[in-house]
């Protein structure tokens, strides 16, 4: 009869192989090279006697997990998708796993869900968690990459993200240049995120170029989210003493989905009264009526290349510092362009 693979153990394995357990562990390992005749014939007696590795003892033994995490405050939105099919595609290259989690930072009730316990490094998104968070594990040498925001002063922390002030002055100016606009509401992002920052620096610049005044009233929160943007908005709409507007800046293209929504429903016509324009061209912008004008931003490549930097980190290379990758600006039909 056949054992059970509980009972067996990797001395017995070696035995019914005729190598030894040394030559066992290190197949079971990958940490040093063996012949394919050799691995042959331990895969062929492992599965004779249906020997499952301890996967607890290897890790503890080799002192890695062979798991890449990922934290993240949330995963509302669509923008996620395409970042986490960079980073999959790296992480399955290398024969990891990845370890996705979310978390609030600045909890002090629980402790990061995912960290030096759990995995071999982190790739931190935006702000998943907090400078001194981001302090403490940098002490204990811990790989870390950031996503989508730059390191706190001081810490040799690699991070990836998109430019993001320059090409929403471009954004800005086209509306007001090419379809004169000048009353263009903002949809902030959420707080502490650096592509809210840098986007409204970038509003404040164009508007400044042009001798138009910030006005803090043609301000709204939309979180990057379609929910809180449409209710933002309709709120703001509700009022019948609301100041005028003739476009919209939504910070990104899952709050616009919201904005576009909240407009036809109190029907105003995009792009004739309103113009409307996001940030990140996401698969379904080109798709929206009217098709959405946007930002290009490279978030598959964000993914890939955060990953790319952690896993030079676990090999002991040094990895570039901040790593800022270029947008575009994409014309639709929202801004009032004849495409």
């Amino acid at each position: 009869m056949t054992k059970r693979s509980h009972s067996v153990t990797i001395r017995q394995v070696a035995q019914q192989a005729g190598v030894s357990v040394a030559t066992v562990s290190r197949y079971l390992n990958r940490n040093a090279p063996i012949s394919k005749e050799v691995a042959g014939r331990l895969e062929q007696v492992m599965a004779e006697l249906r020997y499952v590795p301890h996967s607890a003892a290897r890790q503890l033994a080799s002192k890695k997990t062979h798991i890449v995490g990922l934290l993240l405050s949330d995963l509302h939105n669509d923008f996620f998708v395409p970042l986490l099919d960079g980073i999959e595609t790296v992480v399955r290259k290398n024969g990891y796993n990845l370890l996705v989690a979310t978390y609030h930072a600045g909890s002090r009730n629980l402790p990061p869900p995912i960290g030096p316990h759990n995995t071999d490094g982190l790739l931190v998104f935006s702000d998943g968690l907090t400078d001194n968070d981001l302090a403490a594990l940098s002490a204990q040498n811990f790989p870390m990459v950031l996503v989508h925001r730059t390191p706190p002063q001081d810490l040799p922390i690699p991070s990836v993200t998109v430019e993001n002030k320059k090409i929403t002055a471009e954004l800005i100016e086209h509306l007001i240049t090419v379809h004169q606009r000048k009353r263009i509401l903002l949809f902030r992002g959420p707080e502490q995120q650096e592509d809210s920052y840098w986007r409204e620096l970038g509003y404040r610049n164009a508007l400044e170029a042009h001798g138009i005044p910030f006005d803090e009233s043609l301000v709204l929160h939309g979180n990057f989210e379609k929910t809180v943007a449409q209710q933002s908005l309709s709120k703001f709409l509700e009022d019948q003493n609301h100041p005028q507007f003739d476009a919209i800046f939504s910070g990104d293209d899952d709050a616009a989905v919201g904005v576009l929504a909240a407009l036809r429903e109190h029907r105003y016509r995009v792009p004739e009264d309103v113009s409307v324009a996001g940030f990140d061209n996401s698969g379904f912008s080109a798709f929206l009526n009217p098709p959405l004008t946007t930002v290009s931003a490279p978030t598959e490549a964000v993914g890939r290349i955060a990953a790319e930097r952690l896993f030079s980190l676990f090999d002991k290379q040094s990895a570039e510092g901040v790593t800022l990758l270029p947008t575009e600006l994409i014309i639709r039909h929202s801004c009032g362009c004849p495409i």
